[in-house]
């Protein structure tokens, strides 16, 4: 039975080649070159699948590869895309458990981590996750040692949910959400603008206690609405993917934009800790190229120095075994 399906196999390879040989004249002898724009996704949870596929559909890379410790998951996750990749712009579909198949990687975005569970606050999942990537960091940088990385949390919703109380597409409204990505996170009203209209200057008490159109409510949804995903599906995902791609594509095609991604802060607005948070930055081949600095009010100054305040104290207390 060994010697027959032996015989099977090498009479197919013979077929394959017999086809090949009659169905292509070659012209070109030159070995092809590695891929320029290789991206690999570190996790094929949900998470991940989202930022896989959202980086496919807007065509930002020539080589995608996928990483994961679930064998099985793993292998059937790179199927189901290579065998949709009639529809993509994506020439080469990899997966592996080794980190080798990341070689040469120009970004890589790493959703691997424990997931937030319904109401666990982000803060909790810390010190699980530093010992997860303690693990997963030196591989990547091992073999793809210029790349550029994303580490994934979640994207503030801050724009959606203001564009959507004004009746007005998400991208025609300009505002930032500085800080901690959850409960410390800093809602800078001083700059909410449409069409640079100051929302401010149309409501001196936006945000604050004493305004009558209670706007301060739609920062609370921004920091609660993950959680109502969470209640509701399990967990967040799509937005997640879309956010990521977005960057990724500032990245691989050096457009020098603006997005809200967590920087090293210390010595920014007060703050003495050698902690990262969000603040608006110039992306571009090199990575972050540049922090914005923010005409910042001095109550957002001071929730933003109490917002590096809440992650330090959790920070100081991680273990680095």
């Amino acid at each position: 039975m060994l010697v027959s399906w032996w015989y099977l196999y090498l009479a197919a390879q013979s077929c394959c080649r017999q086809v090949l040989q009659n169905l292509f004249t070659p012209l070109n002898s030159k070995p092809l070159q590695p891929p320029r724009n290789k991206v690999t996704v570190v996790g094929v949870g949900q998470v991940g699948m989202a930022c896989a596929l959202s980086v496919l559909l807007r065509e930002l890379a020539d080589e995608l590869a996928l990483v994961d410790v679930v064998e099985d998951k793993l292998k059937g996750e790179m199927m189901d895309l290579q065998h949709g990749s009639l529809f993509l712009k994506t020439p080469k579909i990899v997966s592996g458990k080794d980190y080798s198949v990341s070689a040469g990687s120009r970004v890589v975005v790493v959703t691997a981590g424990v997931r937030q569970q319904e109401g666990e606050s982000r803060l909790n999942l810390v010190q699980r996750n530093v010992n997860i990537f303690k693990n997963i960091i030196p591989q990547i940088v091992k073999y793809s040692p210029d790349c550029i990385l994303i580490v994934v949390s979640n994207p503030a919703r801050f724009r959606f949910l203001m564009a959507e109380r004004m009746g007005i597409h998400a991208s025609s409204f300009n505002g930032w959400i500085l800080g901690e990505h959850g409960d410390s996170s800093v809602p800078v009203w001083s700059g909410a603008n449409v069409a640079g209209v100051s929302l401010q200057k149309l409501n001196p008490d936006i945000g604050k206690e004493t305004d009558g159109e209670n706007w301060k409510e739609t920062h609370k949804k921004v920091v609660d609405s993950a959680y109502e995903v969470i209640r509701l599906k399990g967990y967040t995902n799509w937005a997640i993917g879309l956010s990521v791609a977005d960057l990724t594509e500032s990245l691989m095609k050096n457009l020098n934009r603006v997005h809200p991604v967590s920087t090293m802060i210390k010595g920014m607005y007060g703050i003495s800790e050698e902690v990262y948070l969000s603040l608006p930055c110039v992306l571009n081949s090199a990575g972050v190229n540049s922090v914005i600095n923010m005409n910042l009010t001095k109550e957002e100054i001071s929730q933003l120095q109490k917002s590096a305040g809440t992650l330090w104290n959790i920070q100081k207390d991680l273990s680095n075994l």
